[in-house]
């Protein structure tokens, strides 16, 4: 038996390091690897069930084409490449290269996934991409234009806190290995807030749970900062050295009373005057937002107003004091950190579109002209779940001529497909990783052969240009070539910059990243345009059409006609058992998960006549669920809950709900701004 240590690539804050065994070819066991200290302990359920999922009978193998009937039928190597490039030669010939859309998501991160924009750049001479991005552009955005990059304490620091803040996080679901010194931290004496909607299982060891309507907190966070400054909570000495536009802050908060707070948000007085007297009197604190609040439309504003909050009090550059949003210092190998290499260019270069906006994917495809989309490429994604109004969605997709997929299972996006190509999984080549969460560059070793006829997509690109005229010669200085060799020298040549990054010492664990800073910003220097941290960010407005100063704004369905045909705020969390649609179709995960469920509380499931079980009908002006009723104290009156992730083949795809709408900086995707009815379902 065989050991290697490697590291999960999936979009999910820990990327943690393990071991696997292989015998005989084969994944057959995962363990813990101590060293990396931000994951000691060892890798989540989703993790463990990578052998499951390397070893499925589901798993896609062979291409596959789709027959008259809808079913789908193994096909060569040979015939799905002959045909998808006969397609795109004629698509470009009689439309143009932009014809083409190249869709791609975070579904498996490495630097290789650089060589598929290469392939739509150099090899087809251009195609349509998105811009945005369907997770956190408004909250980085807006962390950077106050603190200018975006960078947090190592996760061992939070041991330091005497004050951690979990808003609208729930660390214990989506980020279990913070819940490792987040419980040494309070084991030594240190005090939990958590701010959310639902009691989850990050509020057990809570001094204080505050359950905001949502798209409320900037309000909430706002009133903090005012009774923080009405009684000279702050830290006056931090203020003066590093931060721009304090005074008109404070002028702009003075109209932000608990009670102006609490009509908005629903949170009581006394909460919001208790939760300031500690933010502003415990220190250090560390405050952690979670990812959901900034997919409001008005996401980028509120987390300023958070931010702002740790900036009034000195909570910044310190052991244990840590705005503790994203961390992107292992990505070293980027020319362009995020969000910024999300947005279109100011000047376009005419060989890449980037017209269609990832939040409203359905309907920018719908419109494009000159040329019209005729195919779609789609690769570490399954849009037609995970992207904004479903419907719309998929009404772009059957308007299409030819759709192509390259993917490990048949997701509701492969079943939509006229080609599918078996996709690699994690264990079947190597690559280099980093994280926003964990400060290490790691190494994702191959450690078994590709299973049945499945190729990389680097040898995927790689043989497609071959069958459109390329010859190995124009291809090697721009592509791939297939083999593990390739990759290595490749990989090796994107580690010369970096000394202390080698394939054989990456080989024995993760490194921290090159010039890491374990407590950020502590050299006290902020790379915004007055190399202070900017509350009043001109950028901001110039920019966005933001306000300079952090506001509440409402968010986009909290107004009054809505809320009378659609009272209902739906919610739609990560799953501990799931990372978005991923693993929700293995049968380790399906047998904990059980099936979907909108989670109610008593009080609104009362006036409704509904009883735990029933089915019930979730809807709104875009569409309906049908799914079945999980009454529960667990979440607050007025909101509803449905765990994103579902497949629309498993009864519960929530974008079926959402619509297609950009945040208010960032272009981020504001898909948890919807409201909901519920009833009782019958037949």
């Amino acid at each position: 038996m065989k050991q290697f240590i490697t590291a999960c690539p999936r979009n999910c804050y820990s990327t943690c390091s393990f071991k696997v065994f292989v015998d005989n070819g084969v994944v057959v066991n995962i363990e813990p690897l101590s060293e990396n200290k931000a994951t000691p302990e060892g890798i989540c359920l989703k993790g463990l069930s990578y052998i499951e999922r390397a070893n499925s009978p589901e798993r896609i193998l062979y291409p596959h084409k789709k027959n008259k009937n809808g079913s789908f039928s193994r096909i060569t190597w040979d015939e799905a490449l002959d045909t998808i490039a006969q397609k795109l030669n004629y698509f470009k010939k009689e439309f143009g290269p932009q014809s083409v859309l190249f869709y791609a998501a975070s579904g498996m991160s490495g630097l290789l996934n650089d060589f598929s924009g290469t392939f739509w750049k150099e090899i087809y001479g251009g195609a349509t991409r998105v811009y945005g991005n369907l997770c956190w552009p408004a909250g980085l955005e807006a962390t950077r234009l106050t603190l200018g990059e975006n960078k947090h304490n190592a996760p061992w620091d939070l041991e330091n806190a005497k004050l951690i803040i979990l808003w609208g996080k729930n660390s214990a679901e989506s980020n279990i290995q913070e819940m490792i010194p987040l419980g040494k931290a309070l084991d030594d004496g240190g005090k939990l807030i958590v701010i959310d909607p639902r009691r989850t299982e990050s509020t057990q060891r809570a001094e204080i749970l505050a359950q905001p309507l949502p798209a409320t907190d900037g309000a909430l966070a706002l009133a903090i900062a005012n009774v923080l400054i009405e009684n000279d909570w702050i830290d006056h000495d931090f203020i003066e050295k590093y931060v721009l536009g304090y005074d008109q802050f404070k002028e702009s908060v003075k109209s932000c009373t608990p009670k102006w707070a609490s009509e908005i948000s629903s949170v009581p007085e006394d909460f919001i005057r208790t939760m300031a007297w500690m933010i502003g009197n415990i220190k250090p604190m560390t405050l952690i937002p979670g990812y959901g609040m900034q997919r409001y439309s008005n996401g980028g504003q509120t987390t300023r107003c958070l931010l702002a909050l740790s900036v009034l009090t000195g909570n910044i550059g310190k052991a244990g004091a840590c705005w503790h949003y994203a961390n992107l210092q292992s990505y070293v190998f980027d020319d362009l950190l995020e969000p910024l290499c999300y947005y279109p260019p100011e000047i376009p270069d005419g060989i890449i579109r980037r017209e269609v906006s990832t939040a409203r994917l359905g309907e920018d495809m719908l419109a494009q002209t000159n040329p019209p989309l005729k195919m779609i490429w789609v690769e570490r994604g399954n849009p037609v779940t995970q992207n904004p109004d479903t419907n719309s969605v998929l009404r772009a997709f059957n308007a299409l001529d030819f759709r192509v997929v390259v993917e490990q299972f048949f997701t509701d996006t492969a079943l939509e497909a006229d080609i599918v190509l078996p996709a690699k999984n994690m264990f079947e080549q190597t690559d280099i990783i980093g994280s926003y969460w964990n400060p290490y560059v790691q190494l994702r070793q191959k450690v078994v052969e590709p299973a049945g006829e499945v190729k990389p997509e680097t040898e995927i690109y790689y043989l497609l240009a071959q069958r459109m005229g390329f010859s190995e010669e124009q291809l090697d200085s721009i592509l791939l070539p297939p083999g593990e060799e390739a990759v290595i020298n490749y990989l090796n040549e994107r580690l010369k910059p970096f000394p202390s990054l080698t394939i054989e010492r990456l080989k024995e664990g993760p490194v921290l990243a090159p010039n890491l800073q374990e407590i950020a910003f502590s050299d006290y220097i902020f790379r915004t345009p007055s190399g202070k941290i900017e509350l009043n960010s001109n950028e901001a407005f110039d920019k966005w059409g933001a306000n300079p100063l952090p506001t509440y704004e409402k968010g986009a369905e909290a107004n009054s006609a809505f809320d009378d045909q659609y009272p209902l705020y739906l919610m739609s969390p990560n799953s501990k058992n799931r990372i978005h649609s991923q693993f929700s179709n293995l049968k380790i995960i399906r047998m904990i998960s059980g099936e979907p469920t909108l989670q109610i509380n008593p009080s609104n499931a009362f006036e409704r006549q509904i009883v735990n079980g029933d089915l019930v009908r979730v809807f709104n002006g875009r569409g309906a669920l049908i799914i079945k009723a999980d009454v529960s104290y667990q979440v607050r009156v007025g909101c509803v809950v449905i765990p994103n992730g579902w497949w629309k083949s498993q009864g519960g795809a929530i974008n079926a709900l959402s619509k297609g709408r950009e945040t208010d900086m960032g272009h981020g995707t504001a898909f948890h701004d919807n409201k909901v009815q519920v009833e009782k379902y019958s037949k």
